[in-house]
């Protein structure tokens, strides 16, 4: 992997939302920066809340009678 950014402290969501959210991803090691500009990989704890959020909307949309395309 690439030079790892280290976060010393989360950015307030107020000042910037964008940057707290990736302070926050990274701070967590749910994603890490590969060697190719502005590309990041998902840790597998990070996958599997993808996973997760995934599965319960799907549920949610099958609920409502919502077609999920």
């Amino acid at each position: 992997m690439a030079d790892k950014k280290l976060v010393e402290a989360i950015t307030s969501m107020d000042e910037d939302f964008a940057q707290w959210y990736t302070d926050v991803v990274i701070k967590a090691e749910l994603i890490d920066y590969t060697s190719v500009k502005g590309c990041m990989v998902i840790k597998p704890a990070g996958y599997a809340i993808w996973e997760r959020i995934q599965q319960k909307v799907d549920s949610m949309f099958k609920e409502t009678g919502v077609e999920n395309v």
